[in-house]
C-alpha cells in the first residue's frame, strides 16, 4: 500500500516537473527570440508576464577580498578574511587553466550569449527524470550566482540566492543578459575565476592555486589545472584534501573533456590521469592569532574598526558592529602600520624571558616613538589565542583596543604632579619634611564626569577631603626636595606637594598627556591619584612619557599610517591629536630629574648605557608593579601583575624597579642597539634647582672652599679639629654630606683633621632606616 502511494506520488511529481519544464523551455525560447521580454515571477506560470519588469542591474558588493596588514617596513604581519581570495587579472592565469575551466563548465562560452539553449533544455529534461538537479547554467549565469552568494550576509539572504526555484534561475538569467551587454567575455571569465569557490576555504583561482600547490595561478600545469577546474561543480564532493578519490575521478573527467574538444591529446590526458593527486599545500591563515605581533595586531584591528565606522564602532549595536567586522574581513584593504618588528622582538624576548608565558602572572609592555605617537611594539608574556595558558585579551591595551580596564600606574603618576609644580613655578629646591606616615587635610574636590568604582558622576564634585598615607617599605623619611623626593619616590612628600599644586591641576596635567582610565572613563580626582590609583593601560602610559621625551609635545598613540581600499583609494584617517602639553623648559627639567631615578634613585642600576630617564611604580598593597621610561627617541612602559585579578592575587615583594624595570631595561637596550644616542636638552630657564654637595674629603681648606663656591655653595669651617688619620689641615667630612642635594647658597660646614691618629672622623654617608610601611607608590 505504501509502495503504491509512493509510486503514484513520484509519477505525479514527475508529471508536474515535466509540465513546468515545458513552460520554462517555452519561456526561454521566447527570451532568445525576443531578448527584451522576460519575467521576475517566482513560478513558471507568471514568468513570461513579469520578466521585462525585473531589475536588470546586478546590485552586489564587490567580491570579498582579504585585508592585509603590513609593518612599518612593508612586510605583511597579518591577514584578515572570512573568504580567502586574491583576485588576479585574466592574463595572470595560465592559459591551460582558462581552457580547462571553459571546457568543463561552458565549452560554447565564447559562442553563445547569456543563455545556452541546448544546455538549458538538456538540463531541464535530465532534472525531470531525477531528484538530483543538473546544472544547465552558462558560465555567465554561474558568475551571477557566485556574486549573489558572495554578497549574502545572512542565512536568509543565502537561502534566497541558492533556492532551487525557477524564479531564482530567471533572476540570474536577467542579470546575465545585462552583464553580457556590459562586459566582454574575457571580463566575465576573469570575474568568474576570481569569485568561484574551490573548496578548502579558497575563493578564486589564485587562492586555490596557492592553497593546493603553493604557486600562483600563472604557473599551473595541465594536471593541476584540470583538478582545479573540476572542483567548482561541487566543491565539497571534489575537495582534493578530504575526498582525493572523487577529486581524481573528476580531474580525469575534465582531462578527457579537453580531449573531446581537441584542446589536448589523448596521450596527454592518459599521462596525467595515470598520476595520483599530488598536493603541495599552503593552509590559509588569518587573524591576529597567526601574526608574529598578535597584540599589536589586535590594537590595529580595533583602530581599523573605528576607521571603517567613522569613529562610531563602540556606539553601535552588536549587529552593526558585525557588519563593520565583515567590512574589514572582506574589503581587501591594505593597512600600513607603525609596527617595528625589531622593537617587537625586543619586547617579546624581554617579557617571555622574564615571566613564565603559561603562568598566571603577566608582563606587559608598549613602546611609543616620541614626537609622533607611533606605537612601535605591544607585547605580553602570554601567548595570544584560545586554550590553556593563552589569552585573547589585549592586556597591554585599553578596553577600546580589546584589553581590560588596565592596572594601577603606581608612582609613575608622580611625574604629572612634578610637572605641574614646575609649571606653577615651585622651585626644585623646595624642602618638605616627609615622615614615614603623614596625614594631609583639606584637599579640594573637583568637578567630575565619568564612572569610578561603579559609581557614575555627571559634572559632580568628587575627590577632596583628608588623606593619611605612608611611604613604601624600602623608602626613606626626612627632608626632601622635588628632585630627591622623585629619585626616592617619597609618597608623603608627594602628597604634600599635590596639596600645594591642587589635585584638580595635577589631574589636568595628566590628561594633557592623554591619560584616562583603561575603561575609557576620565581620571578620578582622588588625592591618591598621585600614587596611580586610576587603572590605565601601558600604551597610553608609554605615549604620555613619550610626550616628556619630546620636550612636552604629546602625540596620541597611533598604529595606522595608511589604509588603501581594493580600488586603490586611500581612506581618510582620523586626525591625530598632537599638542604642546607643557612648556619645553618644564619638560626638559622633568627629564633631567627623572634621569637621576636611574642613577641614584629607586631604579639605580637600570641605566641603558645612554641618556635615559624613568620612574618606578609599585601599586597599592602589591597589586602590581610598573615602570615607565624613555630616551629622546623611544619610550616604553611595562607592568607586572596577576591577570586573574590583582587584588585577589597579589605580587608580594615586587617593586617597580624589579621585574618591570628589568623588562624595560632589556627591551630598550635591544631595541636601541646600534642606533644614535642623543642626550636630553638643558632647560632654558632656572627652576630654583638644587646642587649636589661636591666631594672635598682630603682637600685643603682653601681647595675645598674653592670647589664648593664653584658649586654655588657657601662655606663655613667648624671650630676646632677632628682626630683623623688624614694629614693635618685637610677636610675630613662635610655637613651636609658629599652627594647631598641642597639649594643654591646653602652653607656647607667643613670638618678639618688635627693630624692625630685614632679618630674615626665624621661618617660621610647617611644610613637609611628600614621602614616597613605599606608599599604604595614606589
Amino acid at each position: 500500500m505504501r509502495v503504491a502511494k509512493s509510486d503514484r506520488g513520484k509519477a505525479l511529481s514527475t508529471l508536474f516537473r515535466l509540465l513546468v519544464a515545458g513552460v520554462v523551455a517555452g519561456v526561454l525560447v521566447a527570451f532568445i527570440a525576443l531578448p527584451g521580454v522576460g519575467s521576475a515571477g517566482l513560478t513558471a506560470r507568471d514568468a513570461a508576464n513579469n520578466f521585462e519588469d525585473m531589475d536588470s542591474q546586478l546590485k552586489t558588493t564587490p567580491p570579498s577580498e582579504k585585508t592585509v596588514m603590513y609593518d612599518a617596513g612593508g612586510k605583511p604581519v597579518a591577514t584578515f578574511f572570512d573568504k580567502y581570495r586574491e583576485s588576479v587579472r585574466l592574463d595572470q592565469v595560465a592559459p591551460i587553466m582558462r581552457t580547462a575551466m571553459i571546457d568543463i563548465e561552458d565549452s560554447r562560452f565564447y559562442e553563445h550569449g547569456a543563455l545556452d539553449l541546448k544546455g538549458t533544455i538538456r538540463a531541464l529534461a535530465s532534472n525531470v527524470e531525477s531528484e538530483q538537479t543538473q546544472g544547465g547554467s552558462t558560465l555567465t549565469q554561474q558568475y551571477v550566482k557566485n556574486l549573489l552568494v558572495d554578497s549574502a550576509t545572512t542565512q536568509e539572504e543565502y537561502r534566497e540566492v541558492t533556492a532551487p526555484t525557477v524564479g531564482r534561475k530567471l533572476r540570474e538569467l536577467r542579470y546575465a543578459l545585462d552583464l553580457e551587454q556590459r562586459m566582454t567575455k574575457d571580463q566575465i571569465l576573469e570575474g568568474y575565476m576570481n569569485v568561484a569557490y574551490f573548496s578548502a576555504g579558497a575563493y578564486g583561482v589564485q587562492a586555490a592555486s596557492k592553497r593546493y600547490f603553493s604557486k600562483p595561478a600563472s604557473k599551473l600545469k595541465l594536471g593541476e589545472a584540470a583538478l582545479l577546474a573540476g572542483i567548482t561543480q561541487n566543491p565539497t564532493a571534489y575537495d582534493p584534501i578530504r575526498n582525493p578519490t572523487d577529486a581524481r575521478k573528476r580531474r580525469d573527467t575534465v582531462l578527457y573533456r579537453m580531449v573531446e574538444l581537441k584542446h589536448i591529446t589523448k596521450a596527454q590526458a592518459d599521462q596525467e590521469a595515470a598520476k595520483p593527486i599530488q598536493l603541495n599545500r599552503t593552509d590559509p591563515v588569518g587573524g591576529c592569532e597567526t601574526s608574529k605581533a598578535p597584540y599589536f595586531c589586535e590594537y590595529v584591528k580595533y583602530d581599523m574598526l573605528n576607521i571603517l565606522s567613522n569613529g562610531k564602532y563602540w556606539e553601535m549595536e552588536p549587529k552593526q558592529r558585525q557588519n563593520v567586522v565583515n567590512k574589514l574581513n572582506r574589503g581587501g584593504y591594505t593597512i600600513r602600520t607603525t609596527l617595528d618588528m625589531d622593537d617587537q622582538r625586543a619586547v617579546d624576548q624581554a617579557l617571555r624571558g622574564t615571566v613564565q608565558p603559561t603562568g598566571n602572572r603577566v608582563g606587559a609592555e608598549a613602546m611609543v616613538e616620541p614626537g609622533t605617537g607611533k606605537v612601535r611594539a605591544i607585547g605580553l608574556s602570554k601567548e595570544f589565542g584560545a586554550g590553556k595558558g593563552k589569552t585573547t585579551i589585549n592586556l597591554p591595551a585599553d578596553a577600546q583596543h580589546g584589553g581590560g580596564n588596565g592596572v594601577s600606574a603606581g608612582s609613575t603618576f608622580k611625574v604629572f604632579t612634578l610637572a605641574e609644580a614646575l609649571d606653577q613655578g615651585i622651585p626644585v629646591s623646595t624642602n618638605i619634611n616627609s615622615p614615614q606616615t603623614t596625614s594631609v587635610n583639606g584637599f579640594n574636590p573637583c568637578k567630575y564626569t565619568g564612572t569610578y568604582q561603579g559609581k557614575k558622576y555627571d559634572n559632580d564634585m568628587a575627590g577632596g577631603g583628608n588623606w593619611t598615607l605612608s611611604n613604601a617599605g624600602d623608602s626613606e623619611a626626612g627632608n626632601f626636595n622635588l628632585k630627591t623626593a622623585t629619585w626616592h619616590s617619597v609618597n608623603t612628600f608627594y602628597a604634600q606637594l599635590e596639596k600645594r599644586v591642587g589635585v584638580c591641576n595635577a589631574v589636568k596635567m595628566a590628561e594633557k598627556f592623554g591619560l584616562k582610565q583603561g575603561n575609557g572613563n576620565a581620571l578620578y580626582p582622588a588625592p591618591s591619584q598621585v600614587l596611580g590609583t586610576n587603572d590605565i593601560d601601558m600604551v597610553h602610559l608609554a605615549a604620555a612619557y613619550a610626550g616628556f621625551a619630546a620636550r612636552g609635545k604629546y602625540c596620541a598613540p597611533i598604529s595606522v599610517t595608511e589604509v588603501i581600499d581594493s580600488d586603490g583609494k586611500r581612506l581618510k584617517l582620523p586626525k591625530q591629536d598632537c599638542h604642546q602639553a607643557v612648556d619645553t623648559a618644564v619638560a626638559d627639567k622633568v627629564n633631567g630629574i627623572l634621569q637621576g631615578v636611574l642613577t641614584k634613585g629607586t631604579a639605580a642600576g637600570r641605566s641603558l648605557g645612554r641618556p635615559a630617564a624613568g620612574k618606578t611604580g609599585t601599586c597599592e598593597e602589591f597589586t602590581c608593579a610598573v615602570f615607565a621610561g624613555f630616551t629622546p627617541t623611544l619610550a616604553a612602559a611595562t607592568a607586572y601583575w596577576d591577570f586573574r585579578g590583582p587584588w585577589q592575587y597579589k605580587v608580594y615583594g615586587v617593586y617597580g624597579a624589579d621585574i618591570p624595570g628589568g623588562m624595560w631595561q632589556q627591551s630598550m637596550r635591544n631595541a636601541l642597539a646600534g642606533t644614535p644616542a642623543p642626550g636630553f636638552n638643558t632647560p632654558s630657564r632656572d627652576f630654583g634647582d638644587t646642587t649636589s654637595v661636591p666631594k672635598v674629603k682630603g682637600l685643603s681648606v682653601a681647595a675645598a672652599t674653592a670647589k664648593l663656591k664653584a658649586a654655588d655653595l657657601k662655606v663655613s669651617v667648624a671650630s676646632g679639629s677632628v682626630d683623623s688619620n688624614q694629614p693635618k689641615g685637610t677636610v675630613v667630612s662635610t655637613s651636609p654630606d658629599a652627594g647631598t642635594e641642597v639649594g643654591p647658597g646653602t652653607t656647607v660646614i667643613l670638618y678639618v683633621s688635627s693630624g692625630r691618629k685614632g679618630g674615626g672622623g665624621r661618617d660621610n654617608g647617611r644610613p637609611s632606616p628600614n621602614f616597613n610601611g605599606p608599599p604604595w607608590g614606589r
